[in-house]
């Protein structure tokens, strides 16, 4: 009996240890096309067991438009400040990752499905990928 409850609870505190893990808070979203550079922050929220990310800072080189505005999209982010746009929506909980929701990206305008995950050891490191049928790409943001 005593050997049972002991294989419980080391069940039981490995699956917490698991979803303790949380996408909620700031992340700081890496360019993997150039040069590992910080783009953005995005804070991720939960609202009704959905998660949704807002960008709420951005980092601009000196050349770039300081407000850029979505004008590739074509859903109700037409022509929307990206400070303050919601890139990420309707996010759930999976086996052992985010998955079912969407990311936009404000440079082309382009609704991608999503898929968030860590991996093991790393909880300060977010993978996020975006994906249309068999083609993807993944980049990794890290928690503020």
């Amino acid at each position: 009996m005593m050997q049972r409850f002991a294989v419980a609870l080391a069940l039981t505190c490995a699956l917490g240890s698991v979803s303790a893990q949380s996408i909620l808070g700031r992340w700081k979203t890496i360019d993997d096309e150039m040069e590992g550079r910080v783009k953005s922050i995005v804070e991720i929220t939960e609202q009704d067991g959905q998660y949704f990310g807002t960008v709420v800072e951005l980092f601009r080189l000196p050349d770039e438009d300081q407000d850029p505005h979505c004008t590739k999209c074509s859903d109700d982010r037409e022509g929307q400040r990206v400070l303050g746009m919601q890139i990420v929506r309707d996010m759930q909980v999976g086996d052992g990752e985010w998955e079912e929701g969407t990311i936009c990206d404000p440079k082309n305008g382009r609704i991608y499905d999503c898929k968030m995950w860590f991996d093991e050891g790393e909880p300060d490191v977010l993978k996020v990928r975006g994906y249309w049928g068999f083609l993807f790409r993944t980049q990794e943001w890290l928690r503020q």
